[in-house]
């Protein structure tokens, strides 16, 4: 999976992807802006020319990945992981790292509306009928390919295989894989391991949701002073207060037990 990485910063170019990833909470991190990231995902998602995917962790999913350390191959194999979280922005900052946030459900947004052909085929997996409606009609999409996968993914690994063929099965440049975290990895690294499915991957979450109005997004102000989460969590307080109050703090713990080991490391050099 390395490998794959590798080769796709090279066929991008020094001066277009920073080769040298930004290292943060163990993950090789590309500090890019949401629009440049959009364009650049855009340009290498080559139709019939191999398959790579994209992964936007944020505070959960590095949490999760900190009790979970065997999910941690499906961020390793991404082509390219992006930070989703101001958060993480923010705790870089501190550590005086450049690691922009590049939400996912921004990134999906700006391909949409400047990268996706209205006419071309594009696959959508998990969402719902309506929601698939409602994208085709908010930006004129007239081939939209979805696949209705069954809950309880992550437990389920013939369903997996059964999206991974079906992104096969459905030739495009583009792939959303909208069947949350970590079930969305684990069919983009099923898809990787296919052999047959050809484009990228966006293991992109909710942000079909928010695109489509399914669910209601934080204002742009909330979200500039990094209270999107604040906002999930009055709007879903049964679901997110695991998320936020309990699992979300120790972020702190393991990003200074991160900042030690990254000042070891360069004492060491």
């Amino acid at each position: 999976m390395q490998a794959s990485r590798t080769a796709l910063q090279a066929g991008l170019g020094a001066d277009q992807w920073r080769n040298d990833p930004t290292p943060f909470l163990g993950l090789p991190f590309q500090a890019m802006q949401t629009r440049h990231a959009a364009r650049q995902i855009a340009a290498n998602a080559l139709d019939g020319d191999g398959f790579w995917y994209v992964v936007t962790p944020n505070v959960d999913h590095m949490v999760r990945l900190s009790r979970q350390p065997h999910l941690r191959p499906l961020y390793e194999g991404a082509g390219l992981i992006l930070n989703d979280s101001r958060i993480l922005e923010l705790l870089a900052r501190w550590d005086k790292l450049d690691l922009p946030a590049s939400p996912g459900a921004d990134v999906v947004q700006s391909l949409f509306a400047h990268e996706v052909d209205q006419e071309e085929p594009v696959v959508v997996i998990g969402c719902t009928a309506s929601e698939i409606t409602a994208l085709k009609a908010k930006f004129g999409l007239s081939d939209v390919r979805w696949h209705d996968a069954p809950m309880g993914l992550r437990k389920n690994p013939e369903a997996i295989k059964k999206a991974a063929q079906f992104m096969a099965d459905n030739p495009a440049r583009f792939h959303f894989i909208c069947v949350g975290s970590p079930q969305q990895e684990m069919v983009a690294i099923a898809a990787a391991e296919h052999g047959g499915v050809s484009g990228v991957g966006l293991c992109c979450g909710a942000s079909l949701d928010f695109l489509t109005g399914k669910s209601r997004r934080a204002p742009e102000w909330m979200r500039r002073s990094r209270l999107e989460w604040l906002h999930r969590l009055t709007n879903e307080p049964q679901r997110m207060v695991k998320r936020y109050l309990i699992d979300g703090p120790k972020i702190f713990t393991l990003w200074r037990t991160d900042r030690r080991q990254r000042r070891k490391a360069t004492e060491q050099r």
